[in-house]
């Protein structure tokens, strides 16, 4: 599978980011502030990619989930090419009932053999979780 997308320049540090079909988005400098920075949207998207997953393994097992996020941390190198050197992801599902043996193996599942974005980082990933009553 191929994906393409195109990122024009819309004038100082600004630009916009399309998806062949999709929606646009506004990427800027920390200084511009119309939009995340580059590096911002790398951990959106791995959020975005492993909340995918996670909650699409927690409906097939039934849980009974009435809200769930995904909080990223990502610690930075403090030289140039400055990648993340270490990510941590935090899951939090609300919801009753919820069987935490069944969150741990959504959540390595989907580290360790769906989440295309994890796998594409080259940085340590841990994550935890937490259940809350709805």
């Amino acid at each position: 599978m191929e994906i393409e997308i195109s990122v024009k320049w819309a004038g100082d540090l600004q630009f916009v980011g399309r998806s062949e079909n999709g929606p646009a988005v506004v990427l800027d400098s920390p200084d511009g502030g119309s939009g995340p920075n580059p590096m911002q949207l790398v951990l959106m998207g791995t959020a975005g990619c492993t909340a995918m997953d996670v909650i699409s393994i927690l409906k097939k097992k039934r849980m009974a989930v009435t809200g769930f996020s995904v909080n990223m941390t990502g610690r930075m190198a403090d030289t140039h090419p400055m990648r993340y050197t270490h990510i941590h992801v935090e899951y939090v599902i609300f919801g009753k009932d919820i069987n935490p043996a069944g969150v741990e193996q959504a959540i390595s599942l989907s580290k360790e053999k769906y989440c295309s974005a994890m796998a594409s980082l080259n940085a340590e990933i841990t994550q935890s979780f937490r259940v809350e009553d709805a």
